[in-house]
């Protein structure tokens, strides 16, 4: 087969694949811009199910358009949302960074405003821009579509003001496309067009008919005429484009009875310069006779492409890049051909590159913990540096090349902030220039803001600040590398002794706390003799709580079996004065602490907490009642006015995700039995909220930084803020606001608000393969890539070693490893139905520990011998195969 250099091509019937491409919506997000919150539904002509934007943006007013436009359309385009206000307003969609999406935009207009003024604007995909969006007419609708692999973990699509009318959506759909097919890595494919030629009926086609949920528009062309034949599922092969067979059951052919005639024709490009992506489906839809042939010859745009011989009932793809003004086909059937060409669909789509770079991720990730943190009150929607053009207020950027923007200066002047300088603004570590000034800052000014490097300006003035400057800001203050700025402060000392500043600073406390105590003492007194009156006159009765009360202080001393509340001067003492730090969280600092001697963990709210105190009443209600060896136990809490607290028991080995990452100060290296060991225990604490709690618990945020080590390595589950429990009537689910954590965030759940406990499972399969291979849950690199990718690429080349650690350096059974593998790929699975039970995890994991106990014979590292699960371990070793 002879072919230009110049082109390439791509014969899908090369190789026959057999493609059985589900019809469920697991790789679905679709959205019905300006619906009313919580309205989900499902659209009855596709059956695809749409939900409400508002979790996915917050600005913007929702309208409708008129009735008698309405009745023209699918119910997900009678709303949409209008932008009024502000020049970029923008939808942010988390995704999985790397995999391959087909994403449409839909725009009705439907005279929504009743001013009949069709606008124009632009789209933008993150900085870049997609397409400008023209309204030529009221009732007609606008579609864009692309092809786009994301590099990050969500997308963010923009509408932008251009002066020419306001900005609205009426619908968003995104559908998860397979890695094979639509070659492209960066940039977009946007489609031209998508045409089934064959087609009789004047009908369009989309999803159910196309498990992508393409749409196919019919094509007539006056030269051709149609074959069409009745083709059954079962014996049609499909390739991996697996376009409708709806579609390829009819095909267009030569009206001509001249045999020897081409079937040509011609599509014109918007730009000239824009390569074109050409992909033409072929299906031989007739038995042929043994005198008879179907042999042809492809040319595009005068280049010989492919000759095309067509097996019956299987489906073959042409591919080829071309440019030009317009696109040309033609297929000229062959010397020795008896049959003429025929072609069943076509796609043609225009290749465009991104220009702009996004933001470093770090950057964006810290800037919105800070926006989010703070409720800072601006439009800071869409990439926080690109394009230059909508840089966020108070924002400057330093751009390099193709390097990814990077934030330079932040300007949080008079912007009403209120609690500690959030810890985050130190992860912008390429600021030059920060103003905090003007606002209600309290607390201490942290010693990291010394670490970035690039810092010259810090004006904190007028604040409510305390502490003394960290040393470090104060001595590049001295040698002028910083312009710092901390007056009206009042309780700030910027002095290295701070001996003076200390007197005037403690003076006036210490008199108010004496004579604070005075009247405290007073008040104390009073209250103990109308009581002692009362109690002699019989009228005072102790009230149930307060007998219980009591009888708890009499109780012993064993930790689990308290659980009261502490004031917070006990806190303070708890905790001498607050003087070790453990950790910080988004919750707030965790300190060290001692209750008779017995060491804890005192985990403050802190003003500035993104989590709240809803997520403290709901921990502190949830551990009062919920009681499991591998559930962290709460010894008490505080909740005296501002100053809100919860005491744990202490886990003397912190977390496994610092274990697992070598962030842990103890050298303790985790053996594949430890870790086989952690994680039954925390499946057990799964199972015993799933199962053992009534009604069912959900913990919501199941994550390796949640899961804590105790000294002899005894995995508990921590952190309930998010938990919920099942009351529906079916006992299967809750329907609440999405919450967790992304890398280890139910799709499902995600996509529908539907919480169950498949989303845990699928939270503790993402564990699952962080404890085998010791990576994030998301890559730190460029790629962004999700962990069950990266394993399931390497599953696929049949060597577990390269899926374990490496620094286990191959101690450990294979058997063992694959099935815990394939026990966490199934956990992550799209369809939470095909995820297993966590009664079925710790069945599965209860196997898998004993595999590997029989092999080493003996235990190592984590304490065997204080698990009571060794006495129920199955000791039989299945012979499965290794290679897998």
């Amino acid at each position: 087969m002879g072919m230009s250099k110049s082109f390439s091509f791509l014969v899908g019937c090369l190789v026959f694949v057999v493609l059985v491409q589900s019809q469920d919506q697991s790789g679905f997000i679709s959205i019905d811009c300006g619906a009313p919150a919580k309205s989900n539904y499902t659209e009855k002509t596709t059956g695809i199910h749409y939900i409400s934007d508002e979790e996915f943006i917050d600005s913007g007013v929702s309208k409708s358009i008129t009735n008698d436009i309405q009745s023209t359309y699918q119910r997900q385009v009678w709303n949409l949302r209008s932008f009024p206000q502000g020049p970029r307003n923008c939808y942010r969609i988390n995704i999985k960074s790397g995999s391959k999406y087909l994403i449409r935009a839909t725009f009705v207009y439907g005279n929504y405003d009743g001013g009949n003024d069709l606008p124009s604007f632009d789209l933008h995909l993150g900085p870049n821009l997609w397409k400008t969006v023209k309204i030529t007419n009221s009732s007609s609708e606008v579609v864009p579509e692309i092809i786009h692999v994301p590099s990050l973990d969500y997308i963010q699509l923009c509408l932008v003001d251009t002066g020419s009318g306001t900005p609205f959506i009426s619908a968003i759909e995104l559908r998860t496309l397979v890695g094979s097919i639509y070659d492209i890595h960066s940039g977009i494919l946007s489609l031209a067009q998508r045409l089934d030629l064959g087609s009789t009926s004047n009908k369009t086609y989309r999803y159910s008919y196309d498990a992508y949920d393409r749409g196919w528009g019919y094509f007539y062309h006056q030269n051709w005429t149609q074959i069409n034949a009745s083709i059954s599922e079962n014996s049609l092969f499909q390739n991996y484009y697996n376009p409708p067979t709806i579609v390829m059951s009819n095909a267009a052919t030569p009206v001509n009875e001249n045999e020897s005639a081409p079937m040509q024709a011609h599509w014109e490009l918007e730009d000239a310069t824009d390569q074109a992506y050409v992909y033409m489906h072929f299906l031989e839809l007739q038995v042929l006779e043994k005198n008879q042939t179907r042999s042809f010859n492809i040319t595009i745009n005068g280049n010989f492409l492919a000759n095309v011989v067509l097996p019956y009932q299987v489906i073959s793809t042409v591919f080829n890049i071309t440019s030009g003004e317009k696109i040309e086909i033609l297929l000229q059937k062959t010397e020795n051909s008896t049959l003429p060409p025929i072609l069943n669909a076509l796609e043609i789509y225009t290749f465009k590159e991104f220009s702009q770079s996004e933001t470093e991720q770090e950057d964006v990730d810290a800037i919105t913990t800070i926006k989010s943190s703070y409720g800072v009150a601006r439009n800071w929607q869409g990439d926080p540096c690109s394009p230059k053009a909508y840089v966020w207020e108070g924002l400057n950027c330093t751009y390099n090349g193709k390097n990814s923007p990077r934030i330079a200066a932040l300007d949080l002047s008079s912007s009403g902030l209120k609690g500690n300088i959030h810890p985050s603004i130190s992860k912008l570590t390429m600021l030059e220039k920060l103003d905090l000034s003007n606002n209600s800052l309290n607390g201490a000014v942290p010693n990291s803001l010394a670490q970035l490097q690039n810092l010259k300006i810090l004006n904190l003035e007028n604040n409510n600040l305390t502490g003394r400057v960290p040393s470090n800001l104060l001595e590049k203050s001295k040698k002028g590398t910083l312009s710092l700025s901390v007056g009206q402060n009042p309780y700030l000392c910027e002095s290295p002794s701070c001996n003076n500043n200390e007197k005037n600073n403690v003076t006036i406390p210490i008199v108010v706390s004496i004579v604070g105590a005075l009247i405290l003492l007073a008040v104390v007194a009073i209250i103990f003799f109308t009581l002692k009156r009362r109690q002699q006159r019989g009228t005072a009765p102790i009230e149930t709580s307060q007998k219980v009360e009591k009888v708890e202080e009499q109780k012993g001393t064993s930790l689990e079996a308290i659980s009261r509340q502490y004031s917070y001067s006990d806190v303070h003492k708890i905790t001498n004065n607050f003087g070790i730090i453990l950790g910080k969280g988004g919750f707030g600092a965790v300190y060290l602490g001692y209750v008779e001697e017995t060491p804890v963990a005192v985990k403050m709210l802190s003003s500035s907490s993104v989590q709240g105190y809803q997520q403290f009443q709901a921990e502190v209600k949830l551990l009062m009642r919920v009681h499991h060896r591998n559930l962290t136990s709460l010894v008490g809490y505080c909740n005296e006015k501002t100053h809100k607290g919860l005491i744990y028991e202490y886990m003397a080995n912190g977390n496994l995700q610092d274990y697992l990452s070598g962030k842990s100060s103890n050298s303790k290296f985790l053996t594949w039995e430890d870790r086989l060991c952690i994680a039954l225990d925390a499946a057990l604490g799964l199972e015993y909220l799933h199962n053992g709690c009534k009604p069912p618990i959900i913990h919501r945020d199941v994550k390796s930084s949640n899961i804590l080590l105790n000294e002899k390595f005894k995995a508990k589950i921590a952190d309930f803020g998010l938990s919920k429990t099942i009351l529906t009537d079916d006992g299967t689910h809750v329907s609440t606001v999405v919450a967790g954590t992304p890398g280890y965030l139910d799709p499902e759940y995600y996509i529908t608000s539907r919480l169950t406990e498949k989303s845990d499972v699928y939270s503790f399969g993402v564990v699952l393969f962080e404890i085998i291979t010791s990576q994030a849950a998301i890559s730190r690199n460029h790629e962004r890539t999700h962990i069950s990718q990266w394993v399931s690429s390497m599953v696929a080349k049949g060597d577990i070693k390269a899926v374990v650690d490496s620094r286990l350096s191959g101690d450990f059974d294979s058997n063992s490893a694959w099935r815990v593998v394939e026990m966490a790929m199934t956990c992550v699975s799209p369809k939470p139905n095909n995820r297993p039970t966590m009664s079925e995890v710790v069945n599965e994991l209860k196997e898998c520990l004993a595999t590997e106990v029989a092999r080493t014979n003996h235990s190592s590292g984590a304490d065997m011998g204080d698990s009571d699960e060794l006495g129920s371990l199955n000791m039989t070793i299945e012979s499965s195969p290794l290679v897998r």
